[in-house]
């Protein structure tokens, strides 16, 4: 069997999918992209197929490893994102060819179903109490919210009251039972982290998420001293390598590898095996597409530190089309009482509805980030 072509679809909301076709007829998908870069990441996909078109599909480790070790410079968001969806892709074909799910070629599930977060308040997170509720309302036990509009190094306690008062009514209209992650988005600079980490202490987050920087973890030491929260990271570093140092430090609680972002199946296997070694949590980063978090449910099922999981359904991002869309079998998710069936079909157990797919794709999208600015004009992060 041999990969003849590839052909890739930049599709609404925000989405770049993959098709690897071989010359058994069949059919691999895959979801490289880095939200706002999707016309870069293409870009890699197609020099890193020159190396993979005419091979056989089916030796993924050698193809990962031509591919990050075949170029003298590696690693990033875009190389390891270009590879995350090209492995998808390949996992895909490989599981179709063994008729078997691809958590069952990686040693099976650990779990029977797989417990999922949604995301409330948007961007800039307002009422969100009302949309906790709905959430709870909707079978969802854990939820997910940005914590702040941007921030100053040193900021003014008004926000962080503001900030307190939205979680507080997440808190009270969830209950006691209800997961809330917190998500500090980068946006918040390690001396205002730490005032915020510590007065969010009464209101029993699951978690605080990216409380600076991934480029700042050193920052995080600081941090874990001013609060018993569980402190979670990841999504924006991008091999085993880069988890390394953050394992060893030990501040981390929880990892959030991104298997579009992270070098795919191969590659967040073993970021979060190595997680498990050092007793730290997974929670995969997922706030894409149906073929990244099938992805994500695969690696999941084999994970016995995987705890729950990041998913699109109804986030702000999704204006155009939402998480099912691209799919034959909207069903094949299943969300209840907050969990996700694991999906057992071959591969990755999903099928793409690929007239609607060329539909959108006649569409696509430029999607960017808004770029935020401080009140004294400086740029703030996102």
């Amino acid at each position: 069997m041999k990969i003849t072509r590839f052909t890739l679809y930049q599709v609404p909301p925000r989405w770049l999918f993959l098709k690897l076709e071989t010359d058994a007829g069949l059919v691999g998908w895959g979801e490289p992209v880095i939200e706002g870069k999707a016309a870069t990441v293409a870009a890699a996909v197609a020099e890193l197929m020159e190396n993979l078109i005419g091979k056989n599909p089916l030796n993924i480790e050698d193809h990962w490893q031509v591919m990050y070790r075949g170029g003298f410079y590696r690693g990033g968001p875009i190389l390891m994102s270009a590879i995350a969806g090209i492995d998808q892709a390949l996992w895909d074909i490989k599981g179709k060819y063994h008729n078997a799910p691809i958590h069952q070629l990686l040693g099976g599930r650990v779990r029977e179903k797989m417990r999922v977060y949604s995301w409330i308040g948007g961007d800039r997170p307002h009422e969100v109490g009302q949309a906790a509720a709905d959430m709870v309302a909707k079978g969802f036990t854990a939820v997910k919210m940005n914590a702040t509009d941007e921030m100053e190094y040193i900021d003014s306690y008004v926000k962080i009251d503001a900030a307190l008062a939205r979680i507080a009514a997440v808190r009270e209209a969830g209950g006691p039972g209800l997961g809330i992650g917190i998500d500090f988005h980068g946006r918040v600079h390690k001396p205002m982290a730490k005032v915020l980490a510590k007065e969010l202490e009464p209101y029993r987050p699951m978690f605080i998420e990216e409380p600076v920087l991934s480029q700042n973890n050193e920052a995080l030491r600081e941090i874990a001293r001013h609060t018993s929260i569980p402190i979670a990271t990841g999504e924006r570093m991008f091999s085993r390598w880069d988890f390394k140092q953050l394992l060893i430090d030990g501040y981390a609680d929880i990892i959030q590898p991104d298997l579009s972002h992270a070098g795919g199946i191969t590659e967040c296997k073993k970021i979060i095996s190595m997680a498990e070694a050092f007793d730290v949590a997974a929670a995969p980063h997922c706030p894409l597409g149906p073929i990244a978090l099938a992805a994500c449910l695969q690696v999941d099922a084999t994970c016995h530190n995987a705890f729950i999981q990041e998913q699109s359904l109804g986030i702000h991002y999704n204006k155009e089309n939402d998480l099912l869309d691209y799919l034959t079998d909207k069903t094949v998710f299943d969300y209840e009482n907050g969990f996700c069936k694991i999906p057992e079909g071959p591969g990755l157990g999903i099928e793409i509805n690929e007239e609607y797919l060329l539909s959108r794709a006649a569409i696509g999208h430029n999607w960017r980030n808004p770029i935020w600015r401080n009140a004294d004009g400086s740029v703030a992060e996102w």
